[in-house]
Formats: C-alpha cells, sequence, structure tokens
C-alpha cells in the first residue's frame, strides 16, 4: 500500500536552502514536511566553506570595511558578465539583512570576514556550516516540523496545472506527500550527475568530482519536465584550488593565489592571471598537463594562513603531506614535480613586473579581483600547493521569479511550485562570487518561507490528480 501524508508546505533537500526555508515557515506556524534524499542531512551546503556574502554588516563595521550594497551589486553583476537576471541580484540585496539577522538570531556567529574570488571588498562572512546546519535543524524541529531521510523524490503531482505533492521513494517503499501551499526544491545541482554533465559541461568531467552525493539534478529534471525555463547551464564550471587527493571529510580548497601565490603549469610556467574568480581559473588549469596547476609562494603568504578556516588553512595543508616546503626555488620544484629551471625564471620575471621593471606576463595587477598589492616571491623557505579544478557545484538551473517562484521557458509561473538554492539559474550569470551560493541559499529560503506563511492554502482534490514523470 502506497503510503501517503499531507502538510502545509513540503520541502526537498535539506541544505542551507531547504533548512532555512523549512525553518522559517515552521516558525511562522506552518506544518512543514523536509525531505532528504541521503540518509544525513546537510547536502553539499555540510561540505561547503561556509562562507556567506553579506553587505553592510556589523561584522564589516566592526573591522572598518568598507562596503555597500551598490558595490556588492556591482561586483554581482561584473562578475557575472551582465548576464544574472537584475531582479533576482536586487531581491538578494534587498533581502540580504533579513536573512543575516534570521541567521544570528539563531546563533550563528560568523568567525571572520574576508576578501575571496570576485569580491571588491571584504564581505565573505566565515561560519562553522556544520553547526549552522545543525542548529537550524535542531530549530525546525522544535518548531514541530517533520523530516524524512533516505527519501528520494521521483515525480512531481499536478492537479489542473498546479503542483500539489510530490511521489517520492522513501525506505518502505513509496509515498505520495501533498503541499498545501505547494513544494519547494532545495536539491541542489548536478556536480555528481555524470548524465547532466555529459550534456551541459562535458569538459569539467575531468575535474574532480565533488558536492553532496544526491547532487545529480533530480529537482531540475523534475522541473524541466513541467516545462520550467533553465538559466546559466553553459557557465558550469569546476573551482580551483584542490589537492588531487582531496577526500569527502575534510574541505581542502586553498587560495594562496588571492594572498600572493603565482600558479604554474609542470613545466613551471604561468598561464593565467591570478586574481581573476576561481571558477575562471579552474577552466583555465583543466587545460594545463594533467590538469594540474601549482601553486607557488614564500614565506609571507605561508604566514597569512589561518587554521580551520576554509581558502586560508595551509597549517593542516602542511600536516597533511600536501605542502611542499623548501629553502629554495629549485628544491621545492622538484619535490612538487615542476621544471626547476623553468620555475626559478619565471619567479624572476614576476618579481621584476612587482618591482614595476616590466609588464606581466599574464597582466596581473593585483591580488583577489585586482584589489591588493602584490609582492614579490624571494622570501624563503618557499612553498608548492598542486591543485586541480574542484567540481563542487553547478550555479545554474531553473528559471525563477523574483520571489522565488518556477517560470516555464514562457517565463509563466507554475502554480505551486518553488525553487531556491543551487538548483535555481538566473543569479550568478557568467560565473560565482564566493559567498553567494550559501548566501543565496539562506536570502531566498528565508524570504520564500516567511513568504508561504502568509499565503492561502490551496484546496486540491486529491484523486484527480496527475503524476508527472521526471
Amino acid at each position: 500500500m502506497q503510503h501517503r501524508s499531507e502538510h502545509d508546505l513540503v520541502v526537498l533537500g535539506s541544505g542551507i536552502a531547504g533548512q532555512t526555508t523549512a525553518t522559517t515557515a515552521a516558525e511562522a506556524g506552518l506544518d512543514v514536511l523536509l525531505v532528504e534524499k541521503q540518509p544525513a542531512l546537510g547536502g553539499s551546503s555540510a561540505m561547503s566553506g561556509g562562507w556567506f556574502a553579506f553587505s553592510g554588516t556589523p561584522e564589516q563595521a566592526e573591522e572598518g570595511i568598507d562596503d555597500s550594497e551598490d558595490l556588492f551589486r556591482h561586483d554581482l553583476l561584473e562578475g557575472g558578465g551582465h548576464l544574472n537576471d537584475p531582479d533576482l541580484v536586487d531581491a538578494y540585496l534587498t533581502h540580504q539583512h533579513a536573512a543575516h539577522r534570521f541567521l544570528k538570531d539563531h546563533g550563528v556567529r560568523f568567525r571572520e570576514v574576508a576578501i575571496s574570488s570576485g569580491m571588491s571588498a571584504a564581505r565573505g562572512h566565515n561560519s562553522e556550516i556544520k553547526e549552522v546546519l545543525a542548529t537550524l535543524h535542531a530549530a525546525f524541529a522544535a518548531a514541530g516540523g517533520t523530516t524524512l531521510t533516505g527519501t528520494a523524490a521521483r515525480r512531481l503531482l499536478t492537479d489542473g496545472g498546479r503542483v500539489v505533492g510530490v511521489l517520492a521513494e522513501g525506505p518502505d517503499g513509496p509515498v505520495e506527500l501533498y503541499g498545501r501551499r505547494g513544494v519547494v526544491l532545495a536539491t541542489g545541482g548536478f556536480s555528481r550527475g555524470t548524465e547532466m554533465l555529459k550534456v551541459f559541461a562535458p569538459e569539467q568531467l575531468a575535474a574532480i568530482p565533488y558536492g553532496g552525493r544526491g547532487n545529480t539534478g533530480d529537482g531540475l529534471r523534475m522541473a524541466w519536465r513541467l516545462g520550467a525555463g533553465m538559466a546559466d547551464m553553459s557557465f558550469v564550471a569546476a573551482t580551483y584550488g584542490s589537492h588531487p587527493e582531496t577526500g569527502e571529510e575534510f574541505h581542502e580548497l586553498l587560495t594562496a593565489y588571492y594572498m600572493g601565490a603565482i600558479v604554474v603549469n609542470t613545466a613551471g610556467r604561468r598561464f593565467v592571471d591570478e586574481s581573476i574568480d576561481y571558477k575562471a581559473l579552474g577552466r583555465a588549469v583543466l587545460d594545463q598537463p594533467d590538469g594540474l596547476g601549482m601553486q607557488v609562494f614564500d614565506s609571507r603568504v605561508r604566514a597569512q594562513s589561518h587554521r580551520g578556516i576554509p581558502l586560508k588553512d595551509m597549517d593542516t595543508l602542511q600536516e597533511l603531506g600536501h605542502l611542499h616546503e623548501a629553502s629554495t626555488l629549485e628544491e621545492v620544484a622538484r619535490l612538487a614535480g615542476v621544471a626547476p629551471e623553468e620555475l626559478v625564471a619565471t619567479v624572476e620575471r614576476y618579481n621584476a613586473a612587482v618591482a614595476g621593471k616590466a609588464a606581466d606576463e599574464q597582466g596581473r595587477t593585483g591580488l583577489c579581483n585586482g584589489v591588493g598589492e602584490l609582492t614579490p616571491i624571494d622570501a624563503p623557505p618557499y612553498y608548492a600547493y598542486p591543485a586541480k579544478a574542484l567540481m563542487t557545484t553547478t550555479y545554474c538551473g531553473v528559471t525563477v521569479t523574483p520571489d522565488a517562484q518556477v517560470t516555464t521557458v514562457d517565463g509563466e509561473p507554475i502554480g505551486g511550485l518553488y525553487a531556491v538554492g543551487e538548483v535555481v539559474g538566473g543569479f550568478h550569470g557568467a560565473t560565482y562570487i564566493t559567498g553567494t551560493s550559501l548566501g543565496k541559499g539562506a536570502v531566498f529560503g528565508h524570504m520564500l518561507g516567511a513568504a508561504l506563511a502568509r499565503t492561502e492554502p490551496q484546496s486540491q482534490d486529491s484523486s484527480e490528480q496527475e503524476e508527472v514523470a521526471a
């Protein structure tokens, strides 16, 4: 016998987008069902570095960081090649402070504010993301929310063209899950979806697979079957900076190039401006021999390590044996498998450019996104970190209105179907800025959860509902 249950809202996916949506709605008094495909909660969010992008926060003010909503907008649009949906960008900026307060009100502590990929100012707010997710889920449960794990959504259920529920496969067989106010897709992307990567970004199959094990594009396919529009599908790219032996338990991603390192191939030559966003760097590295880019730096950069902070934790990387150290460039080159003589010559040319004696051969003028002064690589000991591109997230997906309602290819809203987080396309445009993935999930999740709590439930006759094949 097929089990069924009815709720005010069904949320599919338990990463930051799903947890924020579900918790906000449950605390507003709705009967919410949170559904997770995997046995454990968290999805790709739990494997992330924990960065949220916000502007105009108390944390920035405390550190004297000069940032603004206008500068944030500029960075989002410039980074996205002005291919982002400006209405989604404006919605993020309008609601970011409410999401920031929501997180802080739930005990989230931002332990560092830093500049990173695509930013013109330090607005990356770092959190211990697993604690954030656990705290939100505890609040969700305390508010009366119900959670199903090990339950995979298979088909959306519709009534007269409106989405009213989902057919899922649970541990004990098929289940029908109905939502009077609708269904929210917070199902993530397809970083683990080999078949979808073959269709939309076959060149990215050379990157190290990463992201949540359940990130195979289920929600995107279900919405696609209903005629949902798609956006940003051509911009899928892996992130540069992970050791070839990167595992799932430790988020190993180093961006020493934003602190003053250069990136060379195994021939010891630079091949890219290291200040550009790390998605673009990922594309460039995939074209190099063995898909490898060596981050080379000196003691000045090494001193900027911050243990426990993703992107900066060189201490742990060295303890793992992934970071090479030597007193000379020739020695560190040999340890890392790089041509020694060519590396020395490359560093000499780079140092000359930093000193203003020559033009930089890759056109580099600054550190992260061109912000920050370059320093020479001449203070031993020297370090080399071999890194590849990591397929963490896909940052593309279904088209939505600014209030998160999924739209068709013609731009018409699909009644009862909403989407937040990585499954949404149109926000990022051509590239991703650090912190805007978790940020997008929290901002739109909080906004949607609150909005749905104010809507009237839709009456439905479940006997007339039709199943829509995935």
